[in-house]
């Protein structure tokens, strides 16, 4: 039992750092000589331009849907820690044999959650590509980074811990 313990513990961790360095890291947009995330988007290492900056000109039409993304989230990784502090209360709190609901409640909030963002944030692209914006960053080829597919693990490992908490049983 302690072993399956561990596991659930260092799996939520890692849970938890997918979506911190997805949520925060510059690499969800890539491509040669420029970068953009849900915060900036940078030309260069030195020259980067917050995205709230473009929000009142003509560069940048959708921010209220990276807003969308960005509050979604920050949210999944909110709930996500909140979970797990809920599941070490509840292991020392909840009598033997009880499931940790309230833990896995949370963590499958944490999973939609990113599941919305990472989403919204596929979509819109496919669409701001298709009606050809006037982005300076999207005019360039570029790709997903890694910060958009860790985004999409992250998806998958809180799904898949949501449901380990729904079947872990507190045994001897």
């Amino acid at each position: 039992m302690l072993v399956i313990l561990a596991f659930i513990i260092v799996f939520h961790i890692v849970s938890a750092a997918l979506l911190f360095i997805s949520t925060i890291d510059n690499a969800w947009w890539v491509g040669e000589g420029f970068s953009a995330d849900l915060w900036r988007v940078c030309t260069n290492s030195t020259n980067c331009t917050e995205i709230n900056d473009l929000s009142g000109t003509d560069i940048f039409e959708d921010y209220s849907i990276m807003q969308a993304v960005q509050a979604t989230m920050i949210l999944s990784t909110i709930l996500c820690c909140s979970s797990f502090l809920i599941f070490l209360l509840q292991l020392f709190r909840l009598k033997q044999g009880e499931r940790f609901v309230l833990t896995a409640i949370i963590q499958l909030l944490s999973c939609l959650c990113a599941m919305i963002g990472a989403s919204i944030y596929t979509d819109r692209r496919q669409d701001l590509h298709q009606r050809n914006y006037k982005i300076y960053y999207l005019l360039q080829d570029g790709s997903y980074g890694y910060s958009f597919i860790l985004a999409w693990v992250s998806f998958a490992f809180t799904l898949i811990s949501g449901l380990m908490y729904m079947i872990l049983r507190k045994r001897k």
